[in-house]
């Protein structure tokens, strides 16, 4: 069992930052807090490192509230990415120093301080973002898609007819969703709550999943064209329901007018595209070796006039009416601009974000990059990511178990190895306390602001789904850690019916929408209802502080705060039994039942006491923070504190 001790806190939250999208030059406050019983600390100072020169800063003693101490330091921003980490010295003359990557008594690493982003704020209505995804072919078909003829290289399928697992069925089996078909279903989103619609590709390609793109400039006439998309988006924002689209900056399809152009035939204005390695255009660099994906070579200029750089490119010709999308995620936006020793995925990440501030700002820019984003996720361009390690891996490895499922791939050979995002060696078994640290590590380096805009999903299009391997009564759990954990939460179509698939391929099925009244799968659309419910009643759990209080084996209990309010939260496989001292948690003896069958009471000894007999999530309301009022005008830069730690005065 492990209780955390009494320790200091910070992060990015509006309790602790008083800025959260300032510009260079802007002076910021942030705050510390200390529990009584932790110190003494008589000094605590603000270490930041602008351009890569420590810069320090006393911070000021505010007062105390509810058994904690609160310190302020003012610092000035002075980089894009302004890391700073806090020193507190104690009576004994201690340093212990305190940063994203936690509390510890060695120097720290710099990649994982605290940090504030100059610039590129998010969009205004991200803290109300509840995302669905959709996967068009096979999410919903109208009566109009009848009159539409297959395409030349589908394969056609009922919609009640199985998925082929086998190439070439895998990509060609062709269901006919259209968009109007996604208009008529619009309500059960709004049914669920959901406020942020994500489709994958809707460009014309020569696949089901679009990823191929032949053009980027006009909607695919098998899901009704331009003005069936024109209309669903209009649609979804009478509902109050915003748009993101998907762009594949790393490649296009062969069947590509630009790859076309140039295939073959060097003199053409389009034969910079591409990675060509032969005098005559005929051989090229591609997307992991598959030969349908031609890479894009960003080092051509027209490119990025075509494609990413201006009012007449693609990513603002979709952003502006009469369609008005309000942003997009970026396929295989680690491998874009990435080949060998070439590396302009900054480049093009900036440029991109530059068209869409200046055609339609309030708008997400979200990253696909499936595994350790953090080098990328800093603010820059990218709001926030399509990332598994941090929370997506850890749920799974903490609340599924391996199960050997015999199954087809790609290949037709048959098998029963389980998929586990790409990783050969199998789905790790892990503890709560293992599945924290994974948390933490992952989100040690990216800003608490990016760390907002990242997906909390279960699954997606790309993997099997969550259903499949979760342990009785796990789905909930999970459910419950993605509304209550920083970040975007995500559902993807389907999960709230229940659907299971064992890889990423099966979990494209079409949704089953004659069967949403059967006992199941009413309670699980009803389970998915109240949990998304839970995070828009409580706007603490998009935008508030988040402490962990409590791990072990079995269970997590943090407390997601604000000056508004709080919401404790237990997530926990199999009984819990957590005693957490009343310093770390004021307010218990008001907590209010949100969720779940667990129970929260004080002792005599005023120690607080969260049980649960089973597997559970639940949540309670409890008071917001009281902090004493700032005294952060009265902070100052002192050189004479760098050099009573070792560095030279200057």
């Amino acid at each position: 069992m492990t209780t955390p001790a009494l320790r200091p806190h910070h992060d990015g939250s509006p309790l602790y930052v008083s800025h959260p999208a300032p510009v260079l030059g802007d002076e910021v406050d942030v705050r510390i807090r200390v529990p009584d019983g932790y110190g003494p600390v008589t000094r605590v100072l603000v270490r930041s490192n602008p351009d890569h020169e420590p810069a320090w800063v006393d911070a000021v003693r505010d007062g105390a509230a509810d058994g904690w101490e609160w310190w302020t330091a003012r610092i000035t921003v002075a980089n894009p990415r302004h890391g700073y980490r806090f020193h507190l010295v104690h009576a004994d003359g201690r340093v212990e120093v305190l940063n994203q990557g936690g509390l510890g008594d060695i120097d720290a690493l710099d990649g994982q301080d605290f940090a504030l982003v100059a610039g590129n704020p998010p969009p205004s209505w991200l803290a109300d973002a509840i995302m669905y995804q959709i996967f068009p072919d096979r999410f919903a078909r109208s009566a109009a898609a009848d009159e539409r003829p297959a395409p030349a290289w589908a394969l056609p399928a009922a919609w009640d007819e199985p998925l082929d697992p086998v190439h070439p069925g895998r990509g060609r089996q062709f269901y006919g969703g259209d968009l109007d078909g996604v208009i008529e279903k619009l309500d059960h989103l709004v049914d669920l709550g959901v406020t942020v619609l994500y489709h994958t590709p809707v460009f014309p390609a020569e696949s089901n999943h679009r990823y191929d793109a032949s053009s980027f400039d006009r909607i695919d006439p098998v899901l009704g064209g331009d003005d069936a998309y024109r209309r669903m988006i209009e649609a979804a924002h009478a509902r109050g329901i915003r748009v993101i689209g998907d762009l594949t900056t790393n490649h296009s399809g062969i069947a590509h007018e630009w790859f076309r152009a140039a295939h073959g035939n060097p003199d053409a204005p389009e034969s910079g595209f591409y990675y060509f390695t032969d005098d005559d255009n005929t051989t090229y660099e591609t997307w992991l070796d598959a030969p349908t994906l031609p890479k894009f070579n960003w080092n051509s200029g027209e490119l990025r006039r075509r494609f990413i750089d201006g009012p007449d490119s693609v990513v603002a010709r979709w952003l502006k009416p009469p369609y008005s999308i309000d942003g997009w995620r970026i396929d295989v936006a680690n491998m874009t601009g990435r080949l060998g020793a070439e590396d302009l995925n900054a480049e093009v990440r900036q440029a991109l974000r530059r068209t869409m501030i200046d055609v339609a700002p309030d708008t997400l820019l979200v990253a696909e990059s499936t595994n350790d984003a953090a080098t990328d996720l800093q603010g820059d361009a990218w709001h926030g990511g399509m990332t598994y390690p941090a929370f997506t891996r850890g749920v799974w490895a903490w609340l599924g178990e391996a199960r050997r499922i015999p199954h087809y791939g790609w290949d037709g050979e048959e098998t029963d190895d389980m998929w586990f995002f790409g990783i050969p060696t199998g789905m790790p078994r892990y503890t709560a306390r293992q599945f924290v640290a994974q948390l933490q590590r992952f989100t040690s380096q990216i800003p608490w602001r990016v760390q907002l805009g990242t997906m909390s999903a279960l699954d997606t299009h790309d993997t099997a789904r969550f259903a499949t391997y979760a342990t009785d009564g796990a789905v909930p759990v999970a459910l419950g850690l993605s509304v209550s954990l920083p970040g975007l939460p995500v559902v993807y179509a389907g999960d709230e019916f229940g659907l299971e698939a064992v890889d990423g391929e099966m979990s494209r099925a079409p949704m089953p929408w004659d069967r949403a009244a059967e006992p199941a799968h009413a309670a699980r659309i009803a389970l998915y209802r109240d949990m998304l419910r839970l995070r828009r009643d409580h706007p603490v759990l998009a935008t508030g502080g988040l402490r962990w209080l409590y791990v072990d084996d079995a269970a997590a209990v943090f407390v997601r705060e604000s000056a508004e309010e709080s919401v404790l939260v237990l997530a926990t496989r199999g009984a819990a039994d957590a005693t957490i001292p009343a310093v770390l948690l004021p307010g218990a003896e008001a907590a209010t039942a949100l969720y779940g069958d667990a129970t929260v009471t004080v002792t005599d000894a005023g120690d607080v006491r969260v049980r649960a007999a089973g597997t559970a999530f639940a949540a309670w309301a409890l008071p917001g923070v009281t902090a004493p009022p700032s005294r952060a005008a009265e902070t100052e830069a002192t050189p004479e504190a760098f050099a009573q730690l070792g560095g030279p005065a200057r």
